[in-house]
């Protein structure tokens, strides 16, 4: 590695990315087995942020350093991602949710506020079906567990369906197919997972320009690298075994509050409801999937007077 590639690099390290959140520090520590990396500001009750795919605690970089002014903000990198720990098992939530519990109770934080998006609001939601007594409010942004209805999704989008931008009429989500595959997606992305970045965000949000060129340059180095894409698919090839562990699952009686962009917000009015009994879904339909990038300052006005 010659020395601009090494100042490339160290701009998107953890050690780097921090200093833009003042206040805020890197942690690690393990858990449940696995190393887990957060990163940890502001005072109060605690509040816990898990992000999606594919992104890193990066993501919340909009919406933390205001929270972490009424708060106490935890941002994880969830197994499997970033500068966690990537173990050839353990992908499903359940699993992942006890890292998240363990890690509670590691720093003794007591009952916490528990915030997801996508894959992060799966594992949340895990984690509120299987540790209920730790959570005092639950925020669920695009990303419900996984139910039966994942199996029902086309292989073939319906005609006229698949354009270029995604609705929550027009849904074609073919990733969640590919992400299935072990070992082939390994070899097409490596060091190109650019190209699938910008697919994705073109596809998945209104105004795509809100997801900088450094915020794409960010997550491209994490997912250039294989072990990382492995990982992060990982957490898909898991949904079948989340499906059948959700069939055990009890309805849920801490307060949930579900954020639905364009893209989810009809599925989460109709799913949460049914998984919980104290439950508000709110739709942010002037935004893509990636709310805290498009929409930053709605998401806080939702978020700040439910938690309170």
């Amino acid at each position: 590695m010659n020395n601009e590639e090494k100042i490339m690099t160290d701009q998107y390290s953890d050690e780097e990315l921090i200093k833009q959140w003042p206040g805020f520090e890197n942690k690690y520590t393990n858990v449940n087995g696995v190393k887990l990396h957060y990163v940890e500001g502001g005072s109060g009750i605690p509040l816990i942020c898990l992000p999606g795919w594919p992104q890193t605690w990066y993501s919340f970089k909009n919406i933390a350093p205001t929270l972490a002014q009424k708060y106490s903000v935890i941002v994880v990198d969830i197994r499997g991602m970033g500068a966690s720990a990537k173990p050839e098992a353990g992908y499903d939530k359940k699993t992942m949710a006890k890292d998240i519990y363990d890690l509670i109770q590691h720093l003794n934080l007591g009952k916490v506020y528990l915030l997801g998006h996508d894959i992060g609001g799966m594992v949340a939601m895990s984690m509120a079906f299987n540790y209920p007594e730790s959570i005092a409010k639950l925020v669920i942004m695009d990303g419900a567990h996984p139910s039966q209805g994942m199996l029902q999704m086309p292989l073939i989008p319906a005609l006229g369906t698949f354009t270029e931008k995604m609705t929550g009429e027009s849904q074609y989500v073919w990733w969640m197919g590919f992400n299935q595959i072990k070992g082939l997606p390994e070899k097409l992305l490596e060091g190109r997972f650019q190209y699938l970045l910008d697919w994705l965000f073109a596809y998945v949000m209104i105004d795509e320009t809100k997801m900088t060129t450094f915020e794409r340059e960010v997550y491209a180095s994490v997912y250039n690298d294989p072990e990382n894409i492995r990982a992060s698919n990982a957490w898909y090839q898991t949904f079948t075994q989340d499906i059948e562990d959700a069939k055990s699952y009890q309805s849920l009686t801490t307060p949930v509050l579900g954020i639905g962009s364009n893209v989810s917000y009809n599925f989460m009015k109709m799913g949460l409801p049914y998984v919980a009994k104290d439950c508000n879904v709110i739709g942010l339909l002037d935004s893509g999937h990636y709310m805290n990038e498009e929409k930053p300052e709605k998401v806080l006005e939702v978020i700040l007077p439910f938690l309170g």
